[in-house]
């Protein structure tokens, strides 16, 4: 199956799309189902911050929601990644896959930036 991810690389503010190939099969994680439920609450917030600056409210409320929507996606991203650790990259271990293991590292540069 094919997926479309689009992201903005933040060193390079270039949009890129990519395709990636994949088995869905291949990608179960035990915490996907509670991944998708805290990134749709953040898309909320989020809306919900978007909706402050429409309607002028106080800058200090504002960036307080934001390290609110800021804290929920990085707590999102920490799930995925210790799920990667512990399905893919013990995998990738067992089967000498060290590619997975330097993909892992550069995943992991971005997220911490």
């Amino acid at each position: 199956m094919t997926h479309i991810k689009n992201y903005t690389d933040a060193n390079e503010n270039v949009s890129e799309i990519q395709r990636i190939e994949f088995d869905e099969k291949d990608h179960n994680h035990s915490h996907s189902k509670a991944v998708i439920n805290r990134l749709s609450k953040a898309i909320g917030h989020l809306e919900s911050v978007r909706k402050m600056v429409e309607y002028d409210r106080d800058c200090s409320e504002v960036l307080i929601q934001l390290s609110a929507v800021k804290a929920a996606i990085n707590n999102t991203g920490k799930i995925i990644l210790q799920d990667h650790i512990e399905n893919c990259i013990v995998s990738a271990v067992k089967e000498g896959d060290n590619q997975a293991i330097e993909e892992l590292n550069k995943a992991i540069d971005r997220f911490i930036k």
